[in-house]
């Protein structure tokens, strides 16, 4: 019977990525692949977890199975971070970790739809999985313009769906540092969104996925305090990959936030569930080392210093593209505004192929870069080759 599955189309980012490797040139640049690199190019293992790894191999008794939940030392000492000194609000938020940011957008919209959640609404563009994992649970998907041409999130799109979004509907929203597109919400429109959710009465999905990599651990909460202080009920998504460097060690986790702790508890008690169902249990070594730093003020520190140090490179790539102004028919000005390792830049499938072939850039053909491939040594070379292609 499996001779009737069709073939499926490689990932395109994963396609990017043998074409970068099989690229001879010295000159070539990797926009495309989504993870962090340091000034000389290297997405290295944090110092931090480096040290909490160390201990680890050192103290771990046991490699004995955990359940569902994961790592539940890890999953509650993040929430200080996520949600603030207020922390899980009289029992009212709970947590479980999971295989990564995506296992987590993952149990959320299974745990939406089991629910009764029908529809979910999405700004786009929007991180390509997103559609994907929608597609994959059965749930229908609705699409609002996220952002503005000058760069600004498109708030009266979002007012629109929310005023016809129907009782049964979910709205996902980027907590911080959108991917695609690095534009993301002020605190002022964070504000009205979180009244607009309430007024409503819908759902709130929140992927937080890159904290600390737009303005700093506390601020880039902001969304997601502020829409969990309105509502009664919400879902958030939450992603160690990017702000400890963990990739491929797949840690997360998804918090629930009920009407109240009783509520809470049955959320959660479908939730494990669901992860029986699908993962069994998450992998444990990534989400302890995260654990053990988050219980040591001397390693918390480190972290926090290392994803300080991420976020001013990041900062300071932005504001020399901002700085170049314009790179043929693109206007580079509006990423020194916009927040995070993601960008859209107006260019055509066409134009992203005449560039890796003639320039040796490697970016999406969405227009998607990211901007932490980029290095002082090489910005002006790629301004040259978006001139040279879109001029």
């Amino acid at each position: 019977m499996l001779d009737r599955l069709e073939q499926q189309s490689p990932d395109a980012l994963l396609a990017l990525i043998k074409l970068y490797e099989a690229d001879p040139r010295d000159t070539k640049i990797d926009l495309g692949v989504g993870v962090y690199r340091t000034a000389d190019g290297a997405t290295p293992v944090f110092r931090a977890i480096k040290a909490a790894e160390k201990q680890l191999v050192d103290t771990q008794p046991t490699k004995a199975y955990l359940g569902p939940e994961g790592d539940m030392g890890f999953v509650r000492a993040l929430v200080p971070h996520i949600f603030g000194k207020t922390g899980n609000r009289d029992g009212r938020i709970e947590g479980m970790q999971t295989p990564g940011g995506t296992g987590a957008v993952r149990l959320a919209i299974a745990l939406a739809g089991k629910a009764g959640v029908e529809q979910v609404w999405m700004g786009t563009p929007s991180w390509p999985n997103h559609a994907q994992i929608l597609a994959d649970c059965g749930m229908k998907a609705a699409t609002f313009n996220h952002a503005n041409a000058d760069g600004s999130a498109d708030m009266d799109g979002l007012r629109d769906v929310i005023a016809k979004a129907g009782k049964n509907d979910a709205v996902l929203l980027h907590g911080a540092c959108h991917n695609p597109t690095g534009v993301d919400y002020t605190n002022e429109e964070w504000d009205e969104i979180a009244g607009l959710l309430a007024d409503k009465g819908l759902l709130p999905i929140i992927d937080l996925a890159y904290q600390g990599l737009g303005d700093g651990m506390e601020e880039d909460a902001y969304g997601v305090r502020a829409v969990l202080a309105a509502v009664p009920e919400a879902l958030v998504a939450y992603s160690c990959d990017k702000n400890f460097g963990l990739y491929r060690d797949r840690v997360g986790a998804l918090y629930a936030m009920g009407a109240s702790a009783d509520d809470t508890a049955r959320i959660m008690s479908n939730g494990a569930s669901l992860a029986r169902a699908n993962w069994s249990m998450p992998p444990d070594h990534g989400g302890a080392s995260v654990r053990m730093i988050l219980e040591d003020e001397d390693l918390t520190a480190q972290w926090l210093s290392e994803v300080e140090e991420m976020r001013q490179r990041i900062g300071q790539v932005r504001a020399k593209l901002a700085a170049s102004g314009t790179a043929g028919a693109v206007d580079l000005t509006p990423l020194g505004e916009q927040k995070g390792m993601f960008a859209m830049l107006p260019v055509s499938k066409e134009q992203v192929q005449q560039l890796r072939e003639d320039h040796g850039v490697y970016m999406a053909g969405s227009g998607r870069i990211n901007v932490a491939g980029l290095t002082m040594g090489n910005i002006d070379a790629f301004t040259d080759a978006l001139a040279a292609v879109t001029g």
